[in-house]
C-alpha cells in the first residue's frame, strides 16, 4: 500500500470491533475485535497520520498506527466513561475527561493525563459533569476544562496533573476564567494559543496569557439558533459547526433548522449556509469540500459545501431502523456517521444497521464504491478516514 493512500478506520461501538480499510477499493489491512470505542469521545487525530481513542469496556487509551501492520502502538488504563479527548499541538501530551456513560446523573470526576513520550501517566478528581477539554502547547502545558452549571474554563497545569500521587487526589484548578452555564462544544487554535467553548450566547474566546487565560470577545451566531459542538478547520484557519434551532423538543426533530456556520479566525467573517430540516450531526473536513449528513423521514441525503460556499446534495438510501416522526432521534435508532481527509477528496458515509458505508468523490458528487463490513455498524458506527501527512492534527481535539 503506498505511503500516501487513504485509509479508513470504521468502529462499530456496540459490536466491539475496528477495521481498517483502503480508500477507495476497500481492502481491509487490520482489524480489532472485542474493543468497544468510545463514541462520544471519538477519534484523536495524531502527528504521522497516527490515531487515539478509548476504549470504554477495556478502560484504555489507544494509539494505532493504521498505516502499518501492527495496528495498536500503544495503550495505557484511563478513567472511563470517556466524555472528551485532546492532545497538545505536538500530540504527546494527552487528557481524557469522564461523562454520564449509560447513566442518567453525571457521577465520574477523574481525569486522566498522559505522556506518550514517557508513558508516564495519572488520574486526578476534578468536578462532576461532563466536561469538555483542551491542552495548550508551550514550555508548560495547560488543560483547560470546560465545565457546565456552574459554566467556567478551568485552568490546570499539565506537569502537576502528571505528578499528583497515586490514589487519584482531587485537586484544584490553577486559574478558573467564568463562562455560561450552557457550554457544549470546544475547539482550540494552537497557533494563536486561544480556545474556544459553544455556549448559548455565541462561541466564547479565551487567550492564553502566562498559565492563565484571558476572555476575548464573543463571536455571535448571528442567527436565533446556536452550535453545539466546534471543529478546528486547519485548512482554513475556521471554526465551524452546525446550528440547530426550532422547538427544542425531540419529538419535533423533523422540524430542526440547520445551518452551517463557519468563522474565519484571519478575516473575522462569519458564513452561514443553510441545509435543511431534520438532524444534522457532526462534520467532516475533505480538501476542498466540507461534508454533513442530514436524516429526514422524506430522505436522507450527503451535503458538500466547497470552498465558494456552493452547496450539493446528493441521495442516501434509507436506513432500516432509522429515527421516525413522533419518536426521538437518539435513542434506539439507526443514525450516520460521516469522515474525510483535509488531504484526500474522499468522504466516507455509514449506513447504519446494514454495515455499509459510501465512498464518494467530493469532486465529482459520484459514489466510487459502497464497503460492506462484517458487523451492523450500530448507531452508525463511527469513522475517521486519515493520509500521513494531510494536517488532521493541526485539530489537537477528538473528533
Amino acid at each position: 500500500m503506498p505511503a500516501a493512500a487513504p485509509v479508513l478506520l470504521v468502529s462499530d461501538h456496540v459490536e466491539g470491533s475496528v477495521h481498517v480499510l483502503t480508500v477507495p477499493d476497500g481492502t481491509v489491512t487490520a482489524r480489532l475485535t472485542g474493543r468497544h470505542l468510545s463514541e462520544h469521545a471519538g477519534f484523536l487525530a495524531l502527528p504521522g497520520g497516527r490515531v487515539a481513542c478509548v476504549d470504554d469496556r477495556r478502560g484504555e487509551l489507544l494509539v494505532l498506527d493504521p498505516f502499518v501492520e501492527e495496528l495498536v502502538e500503544f495503550a495505557v488504563p484511563v478513567a472511563v466513561p470517556a466524555e472528551h479527548l485532546a492532545c497538545d499541538p505536538s500530540g504527546r501530551r494527552l487528557a481524557v475527561t469522564t461523562g454520564l456513560g449509560k447513566n442518567t446523573e453525571p457521577w465520574s470526576d477523574l481525569l486522566t493525563v498522559v505522556d506518550l513520550a514517557t508513558g508516564e501517566t495519572a488520574r486526578v478528581r476534578t468536578r462532576v459533569g461532563e466536561p469538555g477539554v483542551t491542552v495548550l502547547g508551550g514550555g508548560d502545558p495547560l488543560v483547560v476544562l470546560r465545565h457546565r452549571e456552574p459554566g467556567a474554563l478551568a485552568v490546570h497545569r499539565f506537569a502537576d496533573l502528571l505528578a499528583a500521587p497515586s490514589g487519584c487526589p482531587a485537586v484544584a484548578p490553577h486559574a478558573l476564567l467564568p463562562l455560561p452555564d450552557d457550554g457544549h462544544g470546544d475547539a482550540q487554535a494552537p497557533g494563536s494559543g486561544r480556545v474556544f467553548a459553544a455556549t448559548g450566547e455565541g462561541v466564547n474566546r479565551a487567550r492564553r496569557k502566562g498559565d492563565t487565560l484571558v476572555a476575548e470577545a464573543v463571536i455571535p451566531w448571528e442567527s436565533s439558533a446556536r452550535g453545539w459542538y466546534l471543529r478546528l478547520d486547519p485548512r482554513r484557519q475556521a471554526v465551524w459547526t452546525t446550528l440547530r434551532g426550532g422547538v427544542p423538543d425531540p419529538l419535533r426533530w423533523p422540524e430542526w433548522t440547520n445551518q452551517a456556520w463557519r468563522h474565519e479566525l484571519e478575516t473575522g467573517r462569519t458564513l452561514l449556509t443553510e441545509l435543511g430540516r431534520g438532524l444534522v450531526f457532526r462534520l467532516a473536513l475533505a480538501r476542498r469540500h466540507t461534508a454533513f449528513t442530514r436524516v429526514h423521514p422524506d430522505g436522507d441525503e450527503l451535503i458538500l459545501l466547497d470552498a465558494h460556499d456552493s452547496v450539493r446534495r446528493f441521495a442516501l438510501p434509507a436506513m432500516d431502523g432509522a429515527p421516525r416522526r413522533g419518536s426521538t432521534p437518539w435513542e434506539g435508532v439507526q443514525r450516520r456517521a460521516v469522515a474525510a481527509s483535509p488531504g484526500s477528496d474522499w468522504v466516507a458515509v455509514t449506513r447504519g444497521g446494514h454495515g455499509e458505508v459510501h465512498i464518494v468523490d467530493a469532486e465529482t458528487g459520484l459514489e466510487a464504491t459502497r464497503l460492506r463490513l462484517s458487523t451492523p455498524l450500530h448507531h452508525g458506527g463511527h469513522v475517521m478516514l486519515r493520509t500521513r501527512g494531510d494536517g488532521a492534527d493541526g485539530d489537537p481535539v477528538g473528533r
